[in-house]
């Protein structure tokens, strides 16, 4: 018997990809940029986005500098113990038959995920841009 959450798509964010995505100083605070982040993505696990209504479950890829970003209730935050990019494709494949959809702007990427079976959307999928 499946979970509800082994039914919800898995929503894999590029931790990385979009917070850089909007110049807004994030450079400058990579951890506090990365929070912020996961903070947006709640409502988000909750309420579902376009074309995917919720709940959804969400991981929030970070690495390097943004690491030490704690879960929340409705984002699990997985740090990467080395490329995001790799961290972020493992978890795609272990998703197996589930839906899964990538948040990411990165071409190479993208490339390796829908070879897995995943669907892609860009960063304003959960980061409008102002």
């Amino acid at each position: 018997m499946t979970t509800p959450e082994e039914r919800a798509t898995l929503v894999v964010v590029d931790g990385a990809n979009v917070v850089g995505s909007v110049p807004d100083g994030w450079w400058r605070d990579r951890r506090g940029a990365a929070e912020r982040l996961r903070d947006g993505l709640v409502e988000m696990a909750r309420r579902g986005l376009p074309g995917r209504p919720g709940p959804l479950e969400i991981v929030l890829v970070v690495e390097g500098a943004a690491r030490g970003v704690d879960s929340v209730p409705g984002v699990r935050v997985d740090e990467a113990p080395g490329s995001g990019d790799d961290r972020i494709v493992e978890l795609v494949a272990e998703a197996r038959d589930r839906p899964c959809l990538v948040v990411t702007a990165d071409r190479e990427l993208r490339r390796r995920v829908t070879g897995l079976g995943a669907e892609v959307a860009g960063p304003r999928t959960v980061r409008p841009h102002p």
